[in-house]
């Protein structure tokens, strides 16, 4: 792997980390969320322009995708108003992996590996880490961070087929920005303009741009290098947010719950060798 491959992916591991700090730290996590969504899809709308590719054959996927994207947000911002960061994201985006590599042995017939089974292994060991003792779980971040984790394998697995009828940025265009404004209109209707209004600002237009740019530059970073290690080392972000959650939202932050994240990233990372 490159010196460019491996900076690209740590920075995409630290924009997607930080889109969601922004959002969790916001006082309103839902209408931030929307706010976040629509600039996203905006300010992006003539970088897929100008890469555009779709073929009919992407249809089905992208109407699949933006309805489990829409899902995903909605979870994501209703968990973030609910429970903690240095929580949620390390058991969504460890668990995700594992249900996709589940998916596929089970459903698809694919071939496994000792390595990725003892990633699976090691994931869970980080999961149990994280969550943390049993009598002092939060239950209701847990299940939503399961729930994270089976949307964001759903997508990624309808994503992973989609692709091939269109060029990605087109794709990711089109697929979030129904998302985007379906999302919008659900917290216009239910939370009304002026609360809208109050989380138009800096943090959540920069939380907008980091969404898609996150997913950018993993682009750039599969052109310079094969997608396994690109997506091993993307996964830091699970660290990193973690380390966010402790320093910036002043979340209780247990040596057991760093070093169960950190678990996670190997985990994950034996998954995608």
């Amino acid at each position: 792997m490159s010196a460019l491959a491996l900076s690209l992916a740590l920075a995409a591991a630290f924009v997607h980390a930080f889109w969601n700090l922004l959002i969790a730290g916001a006082r309103d996590t839902q209408a931030a969320t929307a706010v976040a969504l629509a600039v996203g899809a905006l300010v992006f709308a003539p970088v897929a322009a100008a890469t555009w590719r779709v073929e009919r054959g992407a249809v089905p996927f992208l109407v699949a995708s933006a309805a489990l994207e829409l899902v995903y947000v909605a979870l994501l911002a209703a968990a973030y108003s609910r429970s903690e960061l240095s929580l949620v994201y390390p058991l969504s985006r460890g668990l995700a992996p594992v249900i996709v590599l589940v998916v596929a042995v089970v459903a698809l017939g694919a071939a496994t590996s000792v390595s990725q089974l003892a990633g699976v292994l090691v994931v869970v060991a980080g999961v149990l880490a994280v969550r943390g003792p049993r009598g002092r779980a939060d239950r209701r971040g847990v299940a939503f961070a399961l729930a994270i984790a089976g949307t964001i394998a759903a997508y990624t697995l309808v994503d992973n087929s989609g692709v091939e009828h269109a060029a990605a940025l087109s794709y990711f265009e089109l697929a979030l920005a129904p998302t985007a404004v379906i999302y919008l209109a659900a917290m216009l209707a239910r939370r009304g303009g002026p609360v809208l209004a109050a989380e138009v600002s800096l943090r959540t237009i920069t939380a907008g741009v980091a969404m898609f740019g996150a997913y950018g530059l993993v682009l750039v970073a599969l052109q310079h290098a094969p997608a396994a290690p690109v997506s091993a080392v993307r996964e830091s972000s699970v660290v990193i947010a973690t380390i966010l959650a402790a320093r910036v939202l002043h979340e209780r932050v247990t040596a057991l719950r760093l070093a169960g994240a950190t678990l996670v990233v190997a985990g994950v990372a034996l998954l995608a060798i």
